[in-house]
């Protein structure tokens, strides 16, 4: 388990997991009245949330399953990366895929956030690629579909 040293300015729980294997934490939107979003709009949703993440480490933000689903409402450049020296507060950018205008109230689970380990690449300059059996073949090739 990792610690990490968050600033809550909402009314709002902080992000927590719903159950013991989730991946997740809901997150909440943090507004002042209902926020309407039209068919094909795109909106920022405060959380009022400041974290500190280690470093090699970030956090992801995800749409949650039902949302998606239920509403269409999603997370377009999802999931989104949150870095380890970012400070200022944690915005949700979100999506209204539906034909319908769909409403985010006041403190709605409205995210994911999942924490994720990560490496720093250290580019090595080849001329040749070590082979495998499936090569270059890309979209399609291992068969899936057919």
């Amino acid at each position: 388990m990792v610690s990490i040293q968050i600033i809550n300015k909402s009314s709002n729980a902080l992000p927590k997991y719903a159950t013991m294997g989730a991946a997740g934490m809901d997150v909440h939107a943090h507004l002042n009245s209902p926020l309407s979003i039209a068919p094909g709009q795109r909106v920022l949703v405060p959380t009022a949330l400041y974290i500190a993440i280690p470093c090699g480490y970030e956090v992801q933000l995800r749409a949650r399953s039902s949302w998606a689903l239920k509403k269409g409402l999603i997370l377009p450049n999802a999931p989104a990366t949150i870095d380890s020296d970012y400070r200022g507060e944690i915005k949700v950018i979100m999506a209204n895929i539906s034909t319908e205008t769909q409403t985010i109230h006041p403190g709605d689970r409205m995210a994911q956030m999942v924490l994720a380990k990560y490496e720093h690449i250290n580019w090595k300059i080849v001329e040749q690629l070590p082979p495998t059996t499936r090569g270059n073949g890309g979209f399609g090739s291992t068969g899936v579909g057919k």
